[in-house]
C-alpha cells in the first residue's frame, strides 16, 4: 500500500476546499478528518496543518515572519520592517510575530522559513571580528 506525504494530502485538502461554500466546506473537512484517522496520520494533524497553512499562504502572497529583538519595537519600525519584507518576497500581506530576547544586544532578526536575517549587534561584532582577523 502507498503512503500519503504530509504535502500531498495538506495540498489535496487545501484543493478541495478553496472557493466553497459553508456547507461544502463542512462535508470536505470531515471527509478529510475521515481519510486522516483512517490512515492513521493523527499524530501528523500539526504536520498537516502546518503544510496547509504554507500552502494557503503562498497562494494568497502571505509571508509569516517572526522577529525578535531586545527592546519592544515602535510603529516606525514595524512599518519599515513590514515594507521590506513585502518588496524582498514580492508579499501582498505579511503575518509578523513579534519577540522580545532579553539576551540581544541590540538589533532586530527576522526569521522567515528557513532565512534568517540576524542584524543583530552580536551578529555585527562576531563579522567584524572574522574580517579583523582574516585580514
Amino acid at each position: 500500500m502507498a503512503t500519503i506525504s504530509i504535502n500531498n494530502l495538506a495540498r489535496a485538502i487545501y484543493e478541495s476546499s478553496h472557493d466553497k461554500d459553508e456547507a461544502e466546506l463542512d462535508a470536505v473537512m470531515k471527509n478529510a478528518v475521515n481519510i486522516i484517522s483512517k490512515k492513521h496520520l493523527l499524530s501528523k494533524s500539526k504536520e498537516i496543518i502546518n503544510q496547509l497553512e504554507k500552502i494557503a499562504d503562498k497562494n494568497n502572497g502571505v509571508i509569516r515572519a517572526k522577529i525578535s529583538s531586545k527592546i519592544k519595537l515602535e510603529q516606525k519600525a514595524i512599518t519599515e520592517i513590514e515594507d521590506f519584507i513585502k518588496k524582498r518576497y514580492k508579499a501582498q500581506n505579511t503575518v509578523l510575530e513579534f519577540q522580545i530576547n532579553e539576551k540581544l544586544l541590540g538589533g532586530i532578526k527576522i526569521e522567515i522559513g528557513d532565512e534568517i536575517i540576524d542584524t543583530t549587534l552580536k551578529n555585527k561584532i562576531k563579522k567584524l571580528q572574522n574580517y579583523l582577523i582574516t585580514k
